[in-house]
């Protein structure tokens, strides 16, 4: 476990990292860590992310107020919505939000990252879903995004930008690289003519290897929201009623171990 001043660092290293690849301009985004149930550290507002030192970070409590920072910082006011997810989901130790190009202009379009198209995009993500828009500062933005906090770790905030949240700050980021790198394939794909979707069945092979993989936080894998079927892709990211879980039982074991070993491939644990 990190001591304080550690993940002081660490939020820093975070903040040039999102800084230097584009997913915020001048002062935009923030991170936050949780340190227990009452309190959690977090970025200031009007700063860039790009250029804090461990002295920058504050300080605040469950609801928000700040505990502790230094003179002339304060927390940002967008911290409601990270308090909204901690609030709702235990499990989590970090929140990112971002504006990275590709996946904000999803946003602004209206268009969820609904398309099974790529093995890791499905098994590390899901469908990322829009929370509708809320106004920056208010308690819209995460009244607007408590509703996704159950089945998912990213959401597209409309016209706005990205938020993502997961154990601890560094799988937070990855998320968020994750969200900005599928939004951006889609993207291109899109140029090239549209792309090649999975089909249900591949759909359901991937999410079973998520399963054995046993990875943290929500998926639709474990748990869908579209309109009773057994995957969530394609369906607009708008929850509805759940559906019953698929039976791994009914897939091709040779054909999911063959599959598990060229994603972990891709995914560097080979």
């Amino acid at each position: 476990m990190r001591n304080e001043y550690e993940l002081k660092q660490q939020i820093c290293e975070i903040g040039k990292r999102i800084y230097n690849r584009n997913m915020v301009a001048a002062n935009d985004g923030n991170l936050s860590v949780k340190l227990d149930d009452h309190t959690f550290l977090c970025t200031p507002t009007g700063v860039s992310k790009g250029f804090m030192t461990p002295d920058f970070i504050c300080k605040v409590d469950a609801k928000g107020t700040l505990i502790q920072a230094n003179k002339g910082f304060k927390p940002s006011s967008e911290i409601k919505m990270h308090m909204r997810v901690y609030e709702k989901r235990p499990d989590v130790g970090a929140v990112v939000h971002a504006h990275p190009t590709f996946a904000t202009s999803f946003a602004i379009a209206g268009i969820p990252l609904t398309q099974p198209i790529m093995p890791e995009a499905v098994i590390a993500l899901g469908c990322v879903p829009i929370a509708e828009y809320g106004t920056p500062s208010t308690m819209e933005i995460p009244d607007h995004v408590e509703k996704y906090l159950p089945y998912y770790d990213a959401v597209l905030l409309e016209s706005h930008g990205a938020l993502t949240w997961s154990v601890d700050l560094l799988n937070a980021y990855h998320k968020m690289e994750s969200v900005e790198f599928y939004a951006e394939l889609l993207y291109k794909s899109r140029m090239l003519g549209g792309p090649k979707e999975f089909d249900r069945a591949t759909v359901e092979r991937l999410y079973e290897i998520r399963r054995q993989f046993g990875l943290p936080g929500r998926h639709p894998a474990d748990l869908c929201q579209n309109k009773g079927l057994p995957n969530c892709h394609n369906c607009g990211g708008r929850l509805q009623a759940p559906a019953s879980a698929p039976d791994p039982q009914s897939a091709d074991p040779q054909l999911i171990a063959e599959i598990t070993k060229q994603v972990m491939a891709r995914l560097g644990l080979l």
